[in-house]
């Protein structure tokens, strides 16, 4: 099981994440591509960091959406949707190759990824999008129960899949994340974090909201370089997937 992380957020004066702290614990750095977040100076700064630690990238591309940090729904035209992703795939992609490394994958953001994770045209859009940039590149993508629809929609482009799941987030019982303005829609508390990402690591599972135990065939994790904690609970979730039983 992979630690992703979504990192490279700064934008101008404004900092966001610990990125140089979380770098070192992470597998799969997601770096955002300058429109829900990020700048070009920020973005060379974090390939950088993860060239440094040996870490992959991933273009984290979103909905032009600086102010509310790509987490606004957008009802955007496929043409579109293709166009502003590849834009920004293709501007992380140069920054990369300036310092002699690659994208491997792409995890969208925000409300993009929630979009396209209950909307399978967008979702196939978004396959699209990145099948034409380079067919090679990676998609990552919610790990959710219609998991052979999506299979089936990746195999039509001839894409390779990373299903991710989420160490500090609640979960509904029809296997999405809960709306974050929900109570208690994200833990809080290590221990939760800790039991969750336990269980998805030995039985493959999690508990839903209402309690249920709910199949999760996720092979990254998402854990989160922001807020006053993030660094001891990223260690213990290292910690927790290193000893979990392969």
């Amino acid at each position: 099981m992979k630690l992703n992380c979504d990192m490279g957020e700064a934008f101008g004066a404004w900092k966001m994440g610990l990125d140089d702290q979380i770098m070192p614990y992470v597998d799969q750095a997601n770096i955002a591509c300058g429109f829900h977040a990020s700048d070009p100076l920020t973005m060379a700064k974090t390939v950088a960091l993860a060239k440094r630690y040996n870490v992959s990238i991933g273009a984290h591309p979103g909905y032009p959406d600086l102010v509310g940090f790509g987490r606004r729904n957008m009802d955007i035209a496929p043409a579109e949707l293709k166009a502003i992703i590849q834009y920004q795939v293709g501007a992380l992609k140069g920054i990369c190759e300036s310092q002699n490394t690659r994208i491997d994958y792409v995890k969208p953001h925000g409300a993009m990824y929630n979009q396209m994770m209950s909307d399978f045209t967008k979702l196939e859009t978004v396959m699209q999008a990145v099948s034409e940039m380079d067919p090679s590149l990676a998609l990552m993508v919610m790990a959710i129960p219609e998991v052979e629809q999506v299979k089936a929609l990746a195999e039509k482009y001839q894409l390779t899949l990373y299903f991710e799941a989420f160490s500090d987030r609640l979960y509904s019982d029809e296997g999405r994340l809960t709306p974050r303005k929900q109570a208690n829609a994200v833990h809080q508390s290590f221990e939760l974090i800790e039991e969750q990402v336990l269980q998805l690591s030995q039985q493959g599972t999690l508990t839903t909201e209402s309690g249920q135990s709910l199949a999760v065939h996720a092979n990254t994790i998402c854990v989160h370089g922001d807020g006053s904690h993030a660094v001891e609970a990223v260690k213990r979730i290292r910690s927790v997937v290193d000893g979990a039983p392969s």
